[in-house]
């Protein structure tokens, strides 16, 4: 498998699966975000080594090619001065290089291709990333927004249950007053009534003691000339 099949398997990996289950969303979505960072981190690297690749091949392409110029140039000097036979040796080095220069143009060229195609991926990794992060964000706080009506709706429930109890608690404290009402009654019809004779008995018994403090109440005002 090809480096850039490889990762772009690791990019389109089973991400709807992994959302799907979610019980919690927005923890769901930090998670596939942790695994987006991490994919990420390894384009990045493999980007840059196929970036290096390039620059490597492209630097053997240049480098061939001022050999060639060079051979060329000594096989210029070589006819100049009169050698042919030293013309031919550096001309046959020349079109060694011309034909290990095919091969090296062909190989910067599909190097080249695959930087192109992994920068343009690491690219796209970074922009929907950063799409996804906004829709995160969007996410999150939807689910926070959820979980404040969910404990409002749960708070508005308790206070209907207080308003069922405040009607329990009437019908209670009816009911406790009336069973106070019945233990009263209950209590004044198992008393003794009262009996006639020891009423009036006490009742005359009051006016001999008010009698009493009458007269010793005069005798000191007399005393002190009041």
């Amino acid at each position: 498998m090809s480096i850039l099949s490889r990762f772009t398997d690791i990019i389109s990996s089973n991400v709807n699966a992994l959302l799907d289950k979610a019980e919690d969303p927005a923890k769901m979505v930090d998670q596939y975000m942790r695994r987006m960072s991490e994919d990420l981190a390894v384009v990045k690297k493999e980007t840059a080594g196929v970036m290096a690749e390039e620059s490597r091949t492209k630097r053997l392409v240049d480098e061939n090619t001022k050999e060639i110029a060079k051979y060329t140039e000594l096989a210029k000097k070589a006819l100049v001065s009169g050698s042919d036979d030293d013309a031919r040796v550096f001309l046959t080095k020349k079109m060694e290089l011309e034909t290990l220069g095919a091969s090296l143009e062909t190989a910067y060229a599909a190097a080249h291709e695959n930087a192109v195609k992994m920068r343009q991926m690491h690219d796209k990794l970074v922009r929907d990333i950063s799409a996804l992060n906004t829709r995160r964000q969007a996410i999150k706080a939807k689910v926070a927004v959820a979980k404040t009506q969910d404990r409002v709706n749960k708070l508005g429930a308790s206070t209907k249950m207080a308003e069922t109890a405040s009607g329990a608690f009437a019908r209670m404290e009816a009911k406790a007053d009336q069973m106070l009402d019945q233990a009263n009654a209950a209590a004044e019809l198992d008393s003794t009534p009262a009996d006639p004779v020891q009423v009036l008995e006490a009742k005359y018994k009051n006016i001999d003691i008010d009698d009493s403090v009458n007269n010793e109440l005069a005798a000191m005002k007399a005393q002190l000339g009041l």
